[in-house]
């Protein structure tokens, strides 16, 4: 037996590698990041590829190993050279963050060092370091001292989380889930829908509040909604707000909706994955008021902060509410236990396996300061602001002038105007055109039949050069129609 143990050892330890291997991988990976991010203002912001990453299937996990050459090879040709380039600055579709270097190397320490940040008792610096993030995020919307959260894979599982908060704290059960009402606007993420059904709250009835004309919910016809369901035995308990919509950027009446909810005892959720950091910048806090009144909140580091994907938050202003769901207990985890310590991850949210995500956010805070975020967020909503005044003189329709950094806009030729169906075809080919050159890229969405071009400027690399690329092209292909 102890033959076997040292032979098996013996090839296990490659997992380890000697210093000056792991040197070397480390140099060859170094290298392919650097090459990759000096070549992004050559690189296209989206790639039509007929093999679109399907050469990747020769590369199936085997016995023996693949040099790291071979291995940087194909994902530069099998994974960069197709699809969309969210690191490009041209990506103005997705609500994109851009991904911020220094965040990459956080990531690199985090998996090194291997940090289980889910409870204190196994690492007390990395919880401390996630809960410190999460009270500043906190204090960014103006909760109280007694407020908490934790750090998400982004918007969905955050909102997921809020949602399950919500039942629990309104006492959702069975019993009376279809009487029970959730109140919420078109505009809401789809998202919501996922975790409504995930959280077993499908049958709930919903009611979809009216908008204005800049797609913000109406308070009075959501007071008036609430009203008559009361009066029809119903059961209002939940209302889901938006702090930036995906669709067309919209800040919901916060405030006023904050009213309708406290007078009526309903849980009120406020959805800012996309918006939420914009208040880092007092152009915007007027535009939030009522923020801090809201029961939870989600915000998208990988947004508004410009961190890679895989970076959410929830914030709930009674941390109960979220101890109440996610609170539990296990024979082999009682080693662990301790009430004096700082409150775990694994204790108000639903994960108890999961990346160190703390360190990602914590070194390029530290490394550049709050200024130069704050300084991003307000540049990209002038040229958002800028796009807008610009592309008027195009002669394009556009929707609501851009509360945050995302508009919606169309072209109308003069011969088909009237033609809903074919001004919507018309749309949809100007934007094959816009992604067939490649330099930028944009997206669209659809609204009451309505086809729109859709601007999403969020990129911490997204700058002027790229909105005057986007408006040379737009204009050229639609000069004298």
């Amino acid at each position: 037996m102890l033959d076997e143990i040292k032979r098996l050892e013996n090839i296990s330890i490659r997992l380890e590698s000697d210093p000056g291997k792991r040197a070397k991988i480390s140099q060859d990976i170094a290298q392919f990041a650097e090459s990759f991010l000096q070549s992004l203002q050559d690189r296209k912001a989206y790639v039509f590829s007929k093999e679109n990453g399907a050469g990747l299937a020769d590369f199936m996990p085997q016995e023996e190993a693949r040099s790291t050459e071979s291995i940087l090879s194909v994902l530069d040709k099998q994974l960069l050279e197709s699809g969309l380039n969210p690191a490009s600055g041209g990506h103005l579709g997705y609500i994109p963050g851009g991904g911020i270097p220094a965040a990459a190397s956080g990531d690199y320490l985090a998996a090194i060092t291997n940090r289980y940040a889910t409870v204190f008792y196994a690492s007390p610096g990395a919880v401390r370091m996630e809960n410190l993030l999460i009270r500043w995020m906190c204090r960014m919307v103006g909760y109280p001292k007694n407020s908490l959260g934790y750090l998400s894979s982004g918007g969905s599982m955050a909102n997921l989380a809020a949602v399950v908060a919500a039942r629990d704290a309104k006492n959702i059960t069975p019993k009376n889930i279809e009487h029970s009402v959730i109140y919420l606007t078109t505009q809401a993420h789809h998202c919501i829908d996922k975790a409504l059904r995930i959280a077993g709250l499908a049958t709930c009835i919903r009611h979809f509040v009216p908008m204005n004309d800049h797609f913000q919910m109406d308070a009075a016809a959501l007071a008036s909604l609430i009203e008559k369901d009361k009066k029809d035995n119903l059961n209002p308990w939940l209302i889901i707000a938006s702090a930036g919509t995906t669709d067309v950027g919209a800040i919901d009446p916060l405030d006023s909706i904050a009213d309708i909810a406290e007078a009526n005892h309903i849980w009120y959720h406020v959805d800012a994955a996309y918006g939420g950091f914009f208040l880092l910048s007092d152009k915007v806090k007027s535009k939030m008021n009522g923020i801090s009144r809201a029961d939870s909140i989600v915000m998208d580091p990988h947004k508004g902060l410009f961190m890679p994907y895989g970076s959410g938050a929830l914030l709930v202003k009674n941390k109960n509410d979220l101890s109440r769901s996610f609170y539990y207990q296990a024979n082999y985890m009682q080693d662990a236990i301790d009430p004096n310590d700082e409150i775990s991850p694994a204790e108000i949210s639903p994960e108890l396996s999961r990346h160190f995500r703390g360190l990602r956010l914590w070194l390029p805070l530290q490394l550049y300061g709050i200024k130069p975020f704050r300084a991003g967020l307000e540049e990209k909503m002038l040229l958002a602001q800028y796009f807008y005044k610009e592309i008027i003189k195009f002669n394009f329709e556009t929707g609501p002038e851009p509360a945050l950094s995302v508009m919606i806009y169309r072209f109308v030729p003069e011969k088909i105007k009237n033609n809903t169906a074919a001004v919507n075809t018309f749309n949809e080919s100007l934007l094959t055109s816009v992604l067939e050159d490649g330099r930028v890229f944009i997206s669209s969405t659809t609204i009451d039949g309505i086809y729109w071009l859709r601007l999403a400027v969020l990129s911490f690399r997204t700058h002027l050069k790229h909105i005057q690329i986007l408006l040379e092209i737009l204009r050229e292909k639609t000069s004298g129609l």
